[in-house]
């Protein structure tokens, strides 16, 4: 006879990859920056993609058969633009990817692009249950969607759950939705997440879609986090989103390296430079969506002539950051610099195209993730 299930209680030991549980009226909300930071912004954007729980999983040690988890989503959606797929709830045991699923019910924030405008439409909490797992002891992560606003309601399984320490090396990265994990399809298919089980450590993912702007309070979070190795992505949202030129931009990587470096002075930090996006490559920005077709792609906007007065492109932020971490590095010998091209080039995107002109597929995000892990953990 089937045992019945018993509910434990959601707490913050339990979660690998979070920075704070919020309570709510349903549940808990998953953050990935603390509440410090979120009290620095009032971005629309990045208060939406923190949310996100990118990265962030239970991980528990039990002999459960049965698990099951009600949660509250809040999915986006684009006004005049198909649903996006339902985020993905990953089940990893003992390290093997073992099972997924998608919840039903929950909210949907409805933007407006053009308008500037969302609105968030209620539904009710939703259910994923995995059964038939392995009887016996094991590792249990399961891996929260990247891609859609996370409230934990409730944790219920047929035996006892106990958290899991982090024993392996903590990895903290920072990057834009690329780094969140933008058009792959279910979060342990993210290149970060692909890069961290490859190289064997526990990752916490500060990759933050439109919103990788060199803010001062994202990097005082970096700093005030324990890791074991940082690396932080810099470039494509500092372009899309026209923000800043180029006298700005070199002592902005500058204040935010040596923030990080306030809290972690000796640890191995990493600088990633762009991958390949062929309207950004010598355009600035700023990006604007293109709905001709029916789905949202991406257009430059910029015009390539406004470079020699100071505007932004792949191509020039390649060239500051390989100069910028180069300097550095005289007097720093634990920084170092990755080239984005090594890690998704133009040839990569001959066979691995961009779908919508700006994010990485799945095939592409794999890509990244090994090319990322063989350059960074190798030897770590």
């Amino acid at each position: 006879m089937p045992e019945p299930l018993q509910p434990t209680k959601i707490t913050a030991p339990l979660l690998h990859g979070a920075a704070e549980l919020e309570p709510t009226a349903r549940g808990l909300r998953v953050h990935r920056l603390p509440a410090r930071a979120r009290a620095r912004s009032d971005d629309r954007q990045l208060a939406m993609v923190e949310a996100q729980p990118a990265g962030v999983r239970l991980v528990l040690r039990t002999r459960a058969t049965v698990l099951e988890l009600d949660a509250v989503r809040t999915r986006p959606a684009y006004r005049g633009v198909a649903p996006r797929p339902d985020g993905v709830y990953d089940l990893v045991v003992d390290g093997r990817l073992a099972a997924q699923a998608t919840a039903s019910g929950g909210d949907v924030l409805l933007m407006d692009i053009t308008a500037g405008t969302a609105e968030t439409i209620p539904g009710p909490v939703g259910t994923v249950r995995f059964a038939g797992l392995p009887d016996g002891d094991k590792t249990i992560e399961l891996w929260l969607p990247h891609n859609e606003i996370t409230e934990l309601v409730a944790l219920r399984t047929d035996r006892p759950v106990t958290p899991v320490a982090v024993t392996s090396p903590v990895w903290l990265h920072h990057g834009s939705s690329i780094s969140q994990g933008s058009n792959a399809v279910h979060p342990t298919g993210t290149w970060p997440a692909i890069a961290a089980r490859l190289g064997g450590v526990d990752l916490i993912n500060l990759g933050f879609g439109g919103a990788a702007l060199l803010d001062p309070f994202t990097a005082r979070a970096m700093r005030d986090t324990p890791g074991d190795l940082i690396s932080v992505k810099i470039g494509i949202n500092l372009v899309n989103a026209d923000l800043m030129r180029l006298r700005a931009f070199g002592p902005a990587v500058h204040g935010f390296l040596d923030t990080i470096r306030d809290g972690h002075p000796t640890t191995p930090l990493v600088v990633a430079s762009p991958v390949y996006c062929p309207i950004h490559e010598d355009t600035p920005g700023p990006g604007v969506p293109d709905f001709a077709d029916g789905t949202m792609r991406f257009r430059a906007s910029g015009d390539p002539a406004d470079v020699a007065r100071g505007r932004l492109t792949l191509t020039v932020i390649r060239r500051e950051l390989r100069e910028i971490v180069y300097r550095r590095a005289a007097e720093d010998p634990n920084l170092r610099y990755v080239d984005g091209l090594d890690l998704y080039g133009p040839g990569d995107h001959d066979t691995y195209p961009l779908a919508d002109n700006l994010h990485p597929g799945p095939e592409a995000h794999r890509l990244i993730g090994e090319r990322f892990a063989a350059a960074v953990f190798a030897g770590y």
